[in-house]
């Protein structure tokens, strides 16, 4: 990893836990997230990540792919279970297909080894500051048959609480904010993910589980439809909108 010196951050009254088996490496990461404000639990392997997750529930999870016991995708699909938790994955696999794996899992975002600390504060920051954006500022919506509940980050369709992670409900609101309107991939990525550069095939793969939860036939879906070679739109006509 890089030798950044930590700086001041925005992680203030936040619980972070960090899970590698690498005892130096959540040291330095543990460093740099105290100095940004966050209180932070540690855990060496599976076990310990989700018994530490149970009795002192995270804000956000660090958590590397390769630890003793079940691994880190599978350990974000338990977590998954019972939680939105945010969850960043680290892992020194870098092809596309094993990225992909882990946005399937149900993690929101991903860093390479190695990597930089002071990237992976601003990725926490980033990750938690959209989680916890306000009902006064996101504001609740009704588009037809979808209710967003901003306060609650509860979206439900036909009066059904819809099972989304953190991600997918930033994502599915966004859309459901701007009915109707072409949404392009490299849009999606800037202004909810907060990533000026970074692999589009993030947003196809939860847009692909987006509809896996919220369409009558995935394979052929009517709500979020794809605008081919642009990106996205909402149809408010398929929720009765």
């Amino acid at each position: 990893m890089a030798a950044d010196p930590p700086g001041a951050g925005t992680l203030d009254g936040y619980r972070v836990l960090v899970v590698d088996d690498d005892a130096t490496l959540r040291e330095v990461v543990g460093a740099y997230l105290v100095a940004a404000g966050a209180a932070v639990d540690h855990a060496a392997d599976s076990i310990s990540a989700l018994a530490a997750a149970a009795t002192h529930p995270p804000d956000l999870v660090v958590l590397d792919r390769m630890i003793p016991g079940v691994d880190g995708l599978e350990v974000a699909r338990r977590l998954r279970r019972t939680s939105n938790v945010p969850i960043i994955m680290l892992t020194a696999l870098g092809e596309a297909e094993q990225r992909i794996e882990g946005l399937e899992a149900g993690v929101d975002d991903y860093l390479a080894k190695p990597f930089s600390p002071r990237e992976l504060v601003l990725r926490a920051s980033g990750l938690l500051r959209r989680a916890r954006v306000s009902a006064v500022d996101e504001g609740d919506t009704v588009l037809g048959r979808l209710h967003l509940d901003a306060g609650r980050r509860v979206i439900a369709l036909d009066g059904v609480e819809l099972a989304l992670t953190g991600r997918e409900y930033d994502l599915l609101a966004y859309l459901a904010r701007r009915p109707g309107r072409v949404i392009t991939r490299q849009t999606l990525l800037q202004d909810v993910w907060g990533w000026t550069i970074g692999d589009v095939s993030t947003i196809t793969v939860h847009v692909r589980r987006l509809r896996e939860k919220i369409e009558v036939d995935a394979a052929a879906p009517a709500i979020i439809t794809t605008v081919w070679g642009v990106g996205y739109r909402l149809e408010p006509a398929a929720v009765g909108a």
